[in-house]
């Protein structure tokens, strides 16, 4: 998800959305052609996927700030990535959404990104420099998202994937928007409340409570983007009421309801990301599909 420091004016961004064909199970991408290299300055908040933001621009154009440090070039951002801006002279940016099982594999961990921001050469090695030679290459979006999709399923059927229990919850979770109760998980794998809590967060970095809670953060979110009032979320998402929610919303984001409601960082996302968000009339922004 993105909030707004001074946010990019989206008429004059490009944005590329892969073909089917181009589409791995439990990842999602989209790129991004800023069209004049205005200084961008964007906010980031939880989402319950593990993000790849890799630069394309000529030159080192994308820079990310976290906890005091700044640094330039693609990174990888894990769940709860914590007080996260992200900008620059961007010219060019692939964006790649990773759910956190997919991530596991893909990224050879999960756990060691939880609540961090990395350099994706710390991640990926001398591939991720190779990654970025292969993608610059080609100014075709349809290319670039195939060469992506390649990289991403050699290394996810390089690598064991998570326990299918752990997958299986995950889904679980997500399909649940965050309302289903741990112990109801633990029924459905077989397993005991405390194994199932140990191995989803070796797994994946977090435990099945707060996952719950983020996706169902996430859920709710995009309600109010939507244009839903605060009552109706938090009837709608599961809350005990409009103060529980503020409490959440707070808790993940850092602003109020009001504040989420009116930020732009969500009011693309049924053009960027499609299905993922409640029905509503998306942002007229011009797709590149080159």
């Amino acid at each position: 998800m993105l909030s707004s420091g001074a946010p990019p004016d989206w008429a004059l961004v490009d944005v590329a959305l892969p073909r089917p064909s181009d589409r791995l199970p439990g990842s999602s991408m989209a790129g991004f052609r800023h069209n004049a290299l205005a200084f961008v300055d964007i906010a980031m908040v939880a989402h319950p996927s593990v993000s790849l933001f890799i630069d394309l621009s000529e030159t080192a154009g994308l820079v990310h700030h976290t906890r005091g440090q700044r640094r330039r070039g693609s990174f990888v951002a894990g769940l709860l990535p914590g007080d996260l801006r992200t900008g620059g002279r961007v010219g060019e940016c692939l964006q790649i959404r990773l759910d956190p099982a997919a991530a596991a594999a893909a990224l050879g961990t999960t756990t060691e990104l939880t609540g961090a921001v990395v350099p994706l050469a710390e991640v990926w090695g001398h591939d991720a420099a190779r990654a970025e030679d292969r993608l610059r290459a080609t100014a075709s979006w349809n290319e670039r998202f195939t060469i992506m999709r390649d990289i991403l399923g050699r290394r996810l059927s390089a690598r064991p994937r998570v326990a299918p229990e752990v997958a299986f919850a995950w889904r679980q979770v997500r399909s649940s928007q965050g309302r289903i109760r741990v112990e109801d998980l633990a029924d459905e794998v077989g397993w005991s409340r405390k194994r199932l809590s140990a191995r989803f967060r070796a797994q994946l970095g977090i435990t099945p409570k707060r996952a719950a809670r983020l996706v169902r953060f996430d859920h709710a979110a995009r309600l109010l983007a939507a244009g839903h009032t605060a009552a109706d979320v938090a009837a709608e998402s599961g809350y005990a009421d409009q103060s529980h929610l503020h409490r959440e919303v707070k808790s993940f984001a850092g602003h109020t309801p009001t504040t989420v409601a009116l930020a732009p960082w969500l009011a693309i996302d049924d053009v960027v990301w499609p299905g993922s968000s409640p029905s509503r009339s998306p942002v007229p922004l011009p797709l590149a599909q080159r």
